[in-house]
């Protein structure tokens, strides 16, 4: 905005007519665009920036949190994000619901080229699962929906739509047996007073194979490697079932913590 106060203005224009007719730059140059970017490249530019310090001591915080801290249990989704990591596929799409366990996900998972990702907004529940058959089909790439249980039940008949049609899509279900989001508010406002977030979940990975597709059990951190290779192995629908334990609520705070604050 030329009119913003306390910014200086450089105006660069081939004609030097037209410098200063609009508004009176503080600097004006005479030269064509790419002249002048090719001047400015060839210049030394100025020294360390006084910001530097403080964006330095920001990418060292960040390189830290991003340090994995064990979790309770034997599935531990810090480990599964990070072996996640080494077996993608290059192009494949990353597609989550809403919920405690994006986390993890959020936190430990490094997103490097863009359209890789399809994320819900605003707490959209049953989000991961449809976004990432719509995610196969356009791209005809392999697509992961990170989903938890609850989520998942939310739109899990759409696995004959991805049978159906071919979808490539491996579901990953951080499987914890609860709504760990509500859960995790009722515990921090009213400790120990619980209502509807406990869940009865049937077989996933059975009622993947009902339906056509792949289903596995990951009970260990070394089952889920050979069972995600697998997994995309298949070549279609396939479901991984991760057994959660309940404790485990966020990658800092469990369920027994979050209750006795």
């Amino acid at each position: 905005d030329p009119a913003a106060p306390g910014k200086a203005i450089v105006h660069v224009h081939p004609d030097p007519d037209e410098l200063g007719r609009v508004f009176r730059p503080d600097l004006g140059i005479a030269a064509p665009a790419p002249a002048m970017l090719a001047a400015l490249a060839a210049e030394n530019g100025p020294g360390r920036p006084g910001w530097a310090d403080w964006t330095a001591q920001l990418r060292s915080g960040y390189d830290a949190w991003r340090v994995p801290v064990e979790t309770p249990g034997a599935v531990k989704l810090e480990n599964v994000v990070a072996a996640l990591a080494h077996r993608l596929p290059e192009g494949s799409v990353i597609a989550n619901g809403a919920g405690n366990y994006n986390i993890w996900l959020h936190r430990y998972h490094q997103f490097t080229k863009a359209k890789s990702y399809l994320g819900a907004t605003s707490g959209s529940m049953g989000y991961g699962f449809p976004a990432a058959i719509a995610a196969a089909l356009e791209t005809g790439r392999p697509a992961v929906a990170w989903t938890g249980d609850g989520c998942f039940q939310m739109t899990l008949n759409e696995m004959s739509t991805a049978v159906q049609h071919g979808a490539q899509v491996v579901v990953i279900v951080a499987n914890n047996g609860r709504y760990g989001t509500i859960r995790m508010h009722q515990e921090r406002s009213y400790p120990g007073r619980v209502s509807g977030t406990d869940l009865a979940n049937p077989d996933f990975a059975a009622l993947a194979r009902a339906y056509g597709g792949h289903g596995e059990t990951v009970e260990t951190d070394a089952e889920f490697g050979p069972a995600f290779d697998r997994a995309l192995a298949a070549g279609g629908l396939a479901v991984l079932d991760l057994k959660l334990d309940p404790e485990a609520l966020t990658p800092t705070q469990t369920l027994t913590e979050v209750r006795g604050r």
